[in-house]
C-alpha cells in the first residue's frame, strides 16, 4: 500500500535518520538516489525498505529481483520524497538501509594492509572523497575515529558515491587500536607541516596506516603520539594547501602507483 501523508508513522521514522540521533537509535540510515540505492542493492547491507515516487513506479534502473526478493518496496507520494530527503530536489527513490557492525580488528589480520585512519575530519565532504579515494586505489580499510563527522551523514553517504559499500568502513577508538597496530610491527604515518621528507620518499609498498586529520588542526596530540614518522606533500605553485581530502587522495595514488606501477 502506498504511503500519502507526511504523518504517517514510518514515514516520521524515517526523516529522523536525516540526523544522527536518529541514526544511531534506530541504528539505520538513510540513502537517496538511483545509483546509491543500486550500489546497496549489490552489496551485502540489510536493505530494510526501498521507497519510490509512487505516480512513477519503480524505476526500471533499480528493480532487481535480488532486492524484490527480500526488501520491501513502498511507493510514497512527492511530499513524502521531499520530507525524506536533505537534498533540494529529491531523486524519486531512496532507502532505509540498517547499520552493520564495526569490526575493526579484521583489519588487523590482513596481509600488506593500506588504511586510512580518520582523525576528527568534520566535513562530510572530505570525509566521503577520503572513502571515496580509498576505495578507488583499493585501500584495505577506513578507520574513522572519535570526533570526526557521522560517516551516515547523508552529505557524506552522497560523496561516497557508493564507494561506502566497497571496502570495510569501521568506527572505533583510534588510539586503542593504533596500540594494536603498533604491536603488529606495521608502520603508522601521517601529514604534517614540521615533517622533513616527503610523501614520495616513503615506502609504501609495505603493510602501513596512515594517519589523517582535522581540516584546521592536523592530526590530534593524543593520536600524533602514536605516529612513527610525519611527511609533507611538496607544492612548488603558490597554493597556500591542499584541503585533507586532496592530500588524502595524492598520498593514496602515490602508494598506488608503487604498489602496482613502479617502474622495475
Amino acid at each position: 500500500m502506498d504511503i500519502i501523508s507526511v504523518d504517517n508513522p514510518r514515514v516520521k521514522n524515517w526523516t529522523k535518520l536525516l540526523e544522527k540521533k536518529g541514526r544511531d537509535r534506530q541504528n539505520k540510515f538513510i540513502i537517496e538516489g538511483i545509483h546509491l540505492v543500486n550500489e546497496a542493492i549489490q552489496s551485502d547491507v540489510h536493505i530494510e525498505m526501498i521507497g519510490y515516487a509512487a505516480d512513477q513506479g519503480i524505476p526500471e534502473e533499480i528493480y532487481q529481483e535480488k532486492a524484490a526478493s527480500y526488501t520491501e518496496w513502498i511507493g510514497v507520494s512527492r511530499e513524502v520524497l521531499a520530507k525524506c530527503s536533505d537534498t533540494v530536489t529529491p531523486q524519486g527513490v531512496f532507502a532505509i538501509v540498517r547499520k552493520w557492525e564495526s569490526r575493526a580488528g579484521d583489519l588487523l589480520n590482513i596481509d600488506q594492509p593500506l588504511v586510512i585512519a580518520v582523525d576528527g575530519i568534520q566535513d562530510p565532504g572530505n570525509l566521503g572523497t577520503i572513502i571515496r579515494s580509498s576505495d578507488a586505489v583499493g585501500a584495505t580499510g577506513v578507520v574513522i575515529g572519535k570526533g570526526t563527522v557521522d560517516v551516515f551523514n547523508p552529505k557524506t553517504i552522497r560523496a561516497t558515491m557508493g564507494s561506502l559499500f566497497h571496502l570495510p568502513v569501521v568506527e572505533a577508538d583510534l588510539e586503542t587500536l593504533l596500540l594494536d597496530v603498533k604491536k603488529q610491527s606495521i608502520d603508522i604515518v601521517s601529514t604534517g607541516l614540521d615533517a622533513h621528507e616527503h610523501c614520495y620518499a616513503e615506502d609504501f609498498t609495505k603493510g602501513i596506516w596512515i594517519v589523517v586529520g582535522n581540516e584546521g588542526q592536523g592530526v590530534s596530540e593524543t593520536i600524533s603520539k602514536h605516529v612513527d614518522r610525519q611527511m609533507i606533500i611538496p607544492m612548488v605553485g603558490q597554493a597556500e594547501s591542499l584541503n585533507v581530502a586532496m592530500a588524502t587522495t595524492v598520498i593514496l595514488y602515490e602508494a598506488l602507483r608503487q604498489r602496482l606501477y613502479s617502474v622495475k
